[in-house]
């Protein structure tokens, strides 16, 4: 959903088995007894042997769909949580999407229940918080998984037996196994069209698991009896998302003080502050995408978001709405009052059985600053991706990248940049291309660029009168837009 890196500083000022569980299940999932076991369905893969698949059919939600849930395990180490839900239209032709989350220590339920998911959190007058139904909801027209990764986030949990995963190459790993158990159980989404989507540091996650899915497929090709499915990788969704923080960084500048939606006057102390500042951190930056270590990226990391955010704290403004105010020190988490109500919910009783959540899963929060700050502390997030994505669209995966215009965490106009520059070969039709209005109900919801036949090989949309979530701000153009890019329609009027 977030950066989290931005949060914690704002908050410091800166065969398939069926039945119960056999006694080594029992071992490895440490249930002491049959009465202790929440009833899985366990899936295996002979290519991946530390890694296994446990199932519910949780109807929470959306009980009009097929839903499932549990964890991906990996040895007795890691276990992902996971929440899946089929589409409202047709099954089995609809695309599969993955949505992940940001952070990095992000729940993606943050997404299913605050943003595109088929459900909605609510709070009653009397204090009782339940769901209501999203007409807008992604899976709509698309079989949609919401995946809790690294380990430690949302639901997901870890023994602590090898240490956290705090980078993103490694976290992608764990992904692509999950991606080939989920087809392997779920054979009918295995030659649909995939679409991975993902916010905010999600600019980061996406495409290193995009790039493992594309380099394995290839791999697959050429050795068909590897017993390995082909994931049929079509294109990659980027929501105001962090993939080039050289150019994304600086850009925070020309946002605050000189765009549309400046929060501070131009020659203001802050200002000043900014723009004195922005240079050292872009040449640290330049370091870190030379170097590529923990020596030259993690000080770039520290540095950039403590030097930079530090200031934007002043304006007293939700980082990720600009429009909204907010006090970090009192107002609710990420100013958003549904963030409370969304942990509260998950932590329910009937909610965590219904999902067939471990009992030693740590208690859900929306994000964790703890991971995130390994993340940090590696310099993970001062990388640049941009390579990656390079490579995907070079070789034919699609590339949709939006933001919303009033978010400053993952600005639209660094957004915009660094799309113009990505050197692939689409880049002179891509600059060539005019800015064309993108119409949703008899309204102008922003305005799209693009190259390439249909919705885009390449494409940018600035989505109008939206912040850092753009499904929770525009549910109803997200879902347009959706709809149209997974179908190869243009977005254009």
């Amino acid at each position: 959903m977030r950066l989290g890196f931005l949060a914690l500083f704002a908050s410091v000022a800166f065969p398939t088995v069926f039945g119960l569980p056999s006694v080594y299940e029992q071992q490895v999932l440490g249930l002491n007894s049959v009465d202790d076991a929440t009833i899985y369905e366990y899936v295996s893969h002979p290519a991946f042997t530390d890694y296994s698949l446990r199932l519910k059919k949780p109807t929470l939600c959306d009980d009009s769909v097929k839903q499932y849930s549990g964890y991906l395990d990996i040895a007795e180490d890691k276990h992902l949580f996971f929440w899946f839900f089929e589409s409202r239209g047709d099954p089995s032709s609809d695309p599969l999407v993955m949505w992940l989350n940001g952070g990095p220590g992000c729940s993606s339920t943050v997404g299913l229940l605050f943003e595109l998911g088929p459900c909605t959190i609510n709070k009653a007058e009397n204090g009782t918080i339940y769901t209501s139904p999203n007409p807008y909801g992604w899976n709509q027209n698309a079989n949609v998984i919401f995946l809790d990764q690294p380990a430690m986030v949302g639901y997901s949990y870890s023994s602590n037996k090898t240490a956290p995963i705090n980078n993103t190459p490694d976290a992608a790993l764990d992904v692509y196994a999950f991606l080939q158990l989920f087809v392997k159980r779920f054979e009918e989404y295995a030659t649909r069209p995939f679409h991975l989507a993902a916010e905010s540091y999600g600019g980061h996650y996406a495409p290193n698991i995009a790039s493992i899915v594309h380099r394995k497929n290839k791999q697959i090709v050429q050795a068909p009896s590897s017993g390995l499915r082909k994931i049929n990788l079509q294109s990659v969704m980027l929501g105001n998302a962090l993939t080039d923080p050289l150019i994304q960084m600086p850009s925070v500048v020309g946002y605050a003080c000189d765009g549309p939606f400046a929060v501070f006057h131009p020659n203001s102390q802050q200002c000043r502050s900014l723009r004195s500042r922005a240079p050292i951190c872009e040449r640290m930056i330049k370091a870190c995408y030379a170097r590529d270590d923990t020596t030259a990226c993690t000080p770039a990391t520290f540095y950039c978001w403590m030097s930079l955010w530090g200031v934007l704290d002043e304006a007293k403004r939700n980082i990720y709405d600009i429009r909204i105010p907010c006090d970090p020190a009192v107002d609710p988490p990420m100013c958003y009052e549904e963030i409370d109500w969304m942990n509260e919910y998950m932590a329910l009783p009937e909610v965590k059985k219904a999902l067939g959540v471990d009992p030693r899963a740590p208690e859900f929060v929306s994000c964790n600053d703890q991971l995130n700050f390994g993340f940090m502390l590696h310099g993970d997030g001062m990388r640049n991706t941009k390579g990656l994505v390079t490579e995907l669209v070079d070789e034919g995966i699609r590339l949709l990248v939006y933001a919303g215009n009033v978010d400053m965490m993952c600005n639209y106009m660094g957004e915009s940049e660094w799309i113009a520059q990505l050197p692939s070969t689409h880049k002179n039709a891509f600059n060539k291309a005019p800015f064309l209005p993108w119409t949703v109900s008899d309204r102008q919801a922003g305005v799209v660029r693009s190259a390439g036949e249909g919705a885009g090989n390449v494409t940018y949309l600035t989505v109008f009168e939206a912040g850092h979530m753009v499904p929770h701000d525009q549910p109803e153009a997200a879902l347009d837009m959706l709809n149209k890019w997974i179908r190869n329609l243009p977005l254009a009027d």
